[in-house]
């Protein structure tokens, strides 16, 4: 059976964590939904607090998603829209006003010059920063208020707000590095909480204040949105990773099993669990085998829990937009798989939480992976090449060039998708698992 996508309507999102990379290959269909054409992830340990810190581990991470995805989807991945967050980025708020143009309609060319008025107002910028992108918070074409999209408007004036991300050019370099040996060009940089927001955010979340807040390994994102627009952010460096070394050493065993322990049997409210049941802990080569509480397990995940937790909502009131958050909280990330997390943030927080799921993919199109908290950021990279239009001007994969693999590829750029060959299949195979032994 064969499957007809235009190359123009193909993009791909890659998420660099601390702890797994993450790539998606997405399209777009007719009536704007996303359909998932492949999925691929790899463990890693080559970033610290989402840095990197070993590039030879992130490259080989990379390229096994890659591999993951291109065998899945028989496509030649080329272009990649990357995620970047970490402490190292930080976030302006600049503000402009333009004069619109002499047919007093606004156009993509006045957006434009908005924009870029906005980003030479910024004051104090150091030659060890860059600006990774200005995200528009509300245009006001003269009295009308909180547009989004003010194109099409009549009007003499246009003014408003922005959101302007800067990070330190010598870690977005040592990303580029990585991803650059991997085989990859990168079309472009999305803010970590924008691609979140674009993933998880319903519809009807939009009109009120909500908060999304990324439990991930090696650090906690919070981003406050209005209107779906970011209006502010912040990264604790408390998360994922921290909660697995507690355990390593509460239970005196290696981060691999407390990791696997806490998968298994973590709870991150002790009035959910309360009971005296014991959790087994296997013998590893010269130990025996041991016994320990899950309740006294629960305890030492709360307590870091509680801190992630209320460090969160000390930045939600140094925002100032505590009190206008109408639309509660989503909770995602590798540490909103616990047991417990939704009723211990309710607690903490004194909002409404729920966990993360995707949003605007097709019915039935949603992969093994996609269905966890942990991989929505790739696809909000993808939905956020397809909001810009970054797909038909960048081209993110083609067709396994590979006889009998591809059998058309007409004049508009038509790629035929077919069942995978064989050989084909082996070859890939076989390059997985070489990188994975490195």
């Amino acid at each position: 059976m064969q499957e007809l996508i235009p190359e123009t309507n193909i993009a791909v999102g890659l998420d660099i964590g601390t702890t797994r990379v993450c790539i998606v290959v997405a399209a777009k269909d007719a009536i704007g939904k996303l359909n998932v054409i492949a999925e691929g992830s790899a463990r890693s340990d080559g970033l610290r607090r989402t840095a990197v810190v070993n590039i030879n581990k992130s490259v080989a991470a990379i390229k096994a998603a890659v591999a993951d995805v291109e065998r899945e989807s028989s496509l030649v991945i080329h272009g990649v829209n990357v995620a970047i967050s970490g402490s190292h980025v930080h976030c302006i708020q600049s503000s402009s006003e333009i004069s619109i143009n002499q047919s007093g309609i606004v156009n993509e060319s006045d957006v434009y010059r908005f924009l870029e008025k906005a980003r030479a107002n910024i004051q104090n910028l150091d030659i060890n920063h860059e600006i990774i992108h200005v995200i528009p918070q509300e245009f006001i074409v003269d009295d009308q208020d909180q547009l989004l999209d003010p194109i099409g408007m009549a009007g003499s004036t246009m003014r408003g707000s922005v959101y302007i991300v800067v990070g330190l050019k010598t870690k977005i370099r040592n990303i580029r590095l990585c991803v650059e040996r991997a085989g990859l060009k990168i079309v472009g940089f999305t803010f970590k909480p924008v691609a979140l927001g674009m993933a998880v955010i319903k519809e009807r979340e939009k009109k009120g204040g909500v908060v999304v807040i990324d439990i991930g390994g090696g650090t906690t994102e919070v981003a406050i949105f209005f209107g779906g627009a970011i209006h502010y952010s912040e990264v604790i460096t408390v998360a994922g990773n921290d909660i697995t070394l507690d355990i390593a050493q509460g239970l005196q065993v290696d981060e691999k099993v407390a990791e696997s322990i806490k998968m298994k049997h973590g709870c991150a409210d002790s009035r959910i669990n309360s009971g005296h049941e014991d959790i087994v802990i296997e013998a590893c080569e010269g130990y025996s085998q041991t016994t320990f509480p899950k309740s006294s397990l629960t305890l030492i995940i709360e307590a870091r829990m509680m801190e992630i937790l209320e460090l969160v909502r000390d930045a939600l009131m140094v925002s100032g937009y505590y009190g206008a958050i109408n639309a509660g909280v989503i909770l995602t990330g590798g540490g909103s798989l616990l047991q417990g997390s939704v009723e211990l943030a309710q607690l903490v927080l004194g909002l409404d939480v729920r966990i993360s799921y995707p949003e605007g993919v097709a019915e039935g199109m949603n992969r093994r992976g996609l269905n966890s908290p942990q991989d929505v950021t790739a696809l909000g990279l993808v939905a956020y090449v397809f909001h810009n239009n970054f797909s038909r001007e960048h081209c993110f994969a083609t067709p396994v060039e590979v006889p009998e693999i591809l059998s058309a590829k007409g004049g508009d750029g038509v790629l035929v998708v077919q069942e995978k060959n064989l050989a084909w299949k082996k070859v890939v195979d076989g390059l997985q698992e070489w990188w994975e032994k490195l």
